[in-house]
């Protein structure tokens, strides 16, 4: 038996089957245990309607919704970060402190995108600002 034959996820469909089942658990977690991801989910769903009514192009409208689901990825990195940091030691230790420090730092530049993106969405469809 090879190695793909005997990975714990199995291999073909069934490994896309399982992986579907892992993420939606995975949704399912973030969703129950992290107030920062629901807050999150919330601000995507309210601006996601508005990105059909600002974006110019559909390349543009794919930068807005983009950008949404990018802070989306960044919070749950985040808190795996901090859920596997959590689980080794909730004391203060030096690697640990950087590694959730970095995690927020993602979260910090996916919510800068956003400002970017939209903003110059905003700015546009007001006419401030050419398209």
């Amino acid at each position: 038996m090879t190695t793909e034959q005997t990975k714990p996820n199995g291999v073909g469909i069934g490994r896309i089957i399982k992986a579907t089942q892992c993420s939606y658990q995975g949704f399912r977690a973030a969703f129950k245990h992290e107030s920062a991801f629901r807050q999150e989910l919330l601000l995507c769903a309210i601006l996601l309607p508005f990105s059909f009514i600002l974006a110019a192009s559909p390349g543009h409208w794919a930068a807005l919704a983009c950008s949404l689901i990018f802070l989306l990825f960044a919070e749950v990195v985040n808190s795996a970060i901090e859920a596997l940091a959590d689980q080794i030691s909730t004391d203060i230790h030096e690697l640990i402190g950087r590694a959730k420090d970095l995690g927020s730092l993602a979260v910090f530049f996916a919510l800068t995108v956003i400002t970017i993106v939209w903003g110059e969405a905003l700015l546009s469809a007001l006419g401030w600002i050419g398209q």
